[in-house]
């Protein structure tokens, strides 16, 4: 077995290789003057297993673009297998035709990844479930639920009343997931978006009022979704809000949105590299899913099941 890092997250890929006792590929992966993408493997993967570990978000481009060149390199010096494990799936949410002469571009992106010479996708948390039919090999989609449901246990042990809660109607089933490892109850936030990028809260399913509530979505980008829901559910008479997200994309003022809003605590995953500015914020916290990964890798390998992770 091979791990070869590409940039967007080597602390993640550095955790992967330390769990598993097994050291990273050498590799160069550099820009020449006009920035294109260079990637040189500097150790023999003939005939290896070789997960490649890279995540597709900020700058998404230049990510992808590091990611496919990687995967052509260990194709033409003839690794025996490549699995490219992209934590963060970017273009996720780009996934059916929005408009007359719209692209499909987690479609395309797919394609992408199949043609550049990857034999297998290993992903956590995708955006729509239905992605996975889009790539024609084998796609293990794994779920922070795991992961969130022992956070959340540790870090809420006392006896107040907590409920799961999903910001929109497509997030239920996730949001259902933790609520039954927890054993708590469910509630949902009808949303009403009148445009791109602008979300309003209409109304709560369920009853929050004295209760801690846990908001639980795969992405956070704007973070204008979470941050009206956390005012709705506060003026609906809740004690606390809290959220647990996967994916913290946390583009544009996204920090400072957080900082000033009810959520007492947001906590992602370092399925993307924290910034700066998410490093210092007061209620953002990352839990790391290296050994979920890990696991994952490790059960691809030895040509285990991935699905008994979550029994």
């Amino acid at each position: 077995m091979k791990i070869l890092p590409c940039n967007s997250n080597r602390p993640l890929a550095e955790a992967i290789s330390a769990y598993l006792n097994v050291p990273l590929t050498q590799a160069s992966v550099r820009r020449f003057s006009d920035m294109e993408v260079f990637v040189e493997i500097l150790e023999n993967v003939r005939g290896e297993d070789v997960f490649v570990i890279q995540s597709t978000s900020y700058p998404a481009n230049d990510n992808l673009m590091e990611l496919l060149v990687a995967i052509d390199a260990l194709k033409r010096s003839s690794a025996w297998r490549i699995t490219a494990v992209i934590p963060y799936y970017g273009y996720a949410r780009q996934d059916r035709k929005t408009g007359s002469r719209t692209p499909i571009s987690a479609k395309l992106v797919a394609n992408l990844i199949t043609t550049a010479g990857a034999d297998r996708v290993l992903t956590m948390d995708l955006h729509a479930g239905q992605i996975q039919g889009f790539f024609d090999i084998p796609t293990d989609n794994l779920y922070a639920a795991p992961v969130f449901g022992r956070d959340i246990e540790e870090a809420f042990d006392d006896d107040q009343e907590t409920i799961i809660v999903s910001p929109d109607v497509g997030g239920v089933v996730r949001a259902r997931s933790i609520a039954r490892r927890i054993d708590a109850d469910l509630a949902i936030i009808d949303k009403r978006r009148e445009q791109a990028g602008v979300s309003e809260v209409m109304n709560i399913i369920g009853d929050v009022k004295g209760k801690r509530c846990i908001l639980v979505d795969d992405i956070v980008d704007s973070a204008g979704t979470l941050c009206n829901a956390a005012v709705a559910l506060t003026d609906a008479g809740a004690t606390s809000v809290c959220a647990y997200v996967t994916h913290g994309v946390l583009s544009g003022g996204a920090v400072a949105r957080v900082s000033s809003s009810p959520i007492e605590m947001m906590v992602t995953t370092d399925s993307i590299l924290a910034t700066e500015a998410v490093r210092v914020a007061q209620n953002i916290r990352q839990i790391t899913i290296a050994p979920l990964l890990a696991e994952a890798i490790m059960r691809i390998s030895n040509s285990q099941s991935v699905s008994s992770l979550f029994d």
